[in-house]
C-alpha cells in the first residue's frame, strides 16, 4: 500500500471510530431512556451482553446486522442509531395557526400541542388553560413516563392515584403519569400552566 493509500485507510478508520463513539452513547442513552439493563437489551435484540458493552464503550465497530438487531430492539431507526452529533443548526417556526388545540367537551380545558412532532413519541409539551371548574382527566401513559406541571398562572390541583397536591403560580408538580391522572382547577380564577410529559422515562425509585 503506498503513501496514499495509507493516509486514506488512517482516514476511513478515523472516521469509523468517530462514528462508533457517537453510536456508543446513542445505545447507552436510548438504553437508559427505556430502562433497560444491558442483560435486557441483550435478550431483547439477541445480540451479546459483552458485544453491546463494547459498543457502549467504543471498543468495536459493530456490523450492520448488530446495528439493526438493536434498532429493533430500541425501536428507533438505524439512522437515528447512526446519527452523528454535528447536526446542522436550523431555525424552525411554528405559527398560531398550525398549532394545534385541544378542548375538553365542556371547553373549561385547553391545550395547545407545542411539542416538536419528531419528540412526540418519547417527549411531549402543551400549553395548558383552565377556566375555573375546568378538569382534565387523563389516562394512564406507558409505564414509567412523567409529567412535569409548571403552573404560570392561578392554581391548579393535580391527583394522582388518590394522592393530591396542589400548585400556585411559579411551583412545579412531578408526578407518574403511567396510571390515571386528573388535573382541576378548584378556584374562582383562570389557570395558566405548562405541561411537560416524558415518555419512556427510567422508573422513579
Amino acid at each position: 500500500m503506498g503513501v496514499e493509500g495509507r493516509d486514506r485507510q488512517k482516514t476511513l478508520e478515523a472516521g469509523a471510530q468517530a462514528l462508533t463513539g457517537q453510536m456508543g452513547k446513542t445505545v447507552q442513552r436510548l438504553r437508559k431512556a427505556y430502562n433497560l439493563s444491558l442483560s435486557e437489551l441483550s435478550e431483547q435484540s439477541g445480540v451479546a451482553k459483552s458485544i453491546i458493552s463494547q459498543i457502549e464503550r467504543n471498543e468495536t465497530n459493530p456490523t450492520l446486522a448488530t446495528i439493526w438487531r438493536l434498532s429493533q430492539a430500541l425501536d428507533v431507526s438505524i439512522e437515528r442509531v447512526l446519527q452523528t452529533a454535528e447536526d446542522e443548526p436550523f431555525l424552525e417556526t411554528s405559527t398560531k395557526g398550525e398549532t394545534p388545540i385541544l378542548v375538553t367537551d365542556d371547553g373549561r380545558c385547553r391545550l395547545a400541542i407545542i411539542g416538536w412532532i419528531k419528540t412526540v413519541e418519547w417527549l411531549q409539551w402543551y400549553d395548558f388553560h383552565a377556566a375555573p371548574g375546568g378538569v382534565l382527566e387523563s389516562e394512564a401513559h406507558q409505564r414509567g413516563s412523567v409529567e412535569c406541571l409548571s403552573v404560570l398562572e392561578g392554581e391548579l390541583e393535580v391527583e394522582v392515584a388518590g394522592v393530591i397536591e396542589t400548585a400556585k403560580a411559579g411551583d412545579t408538580l412531578r408526578y407518574r403519569c403511567d396510571r390515571p391522572h386528573t388535573i382541576r382547577n378548584r378556584s374562582g380564577e383562570p389557570a395558566h400552566a405548562t405541561m411537560v410529559c416524558i415518555l419512556k422515562a427510567a422508573v422513579m425509585e
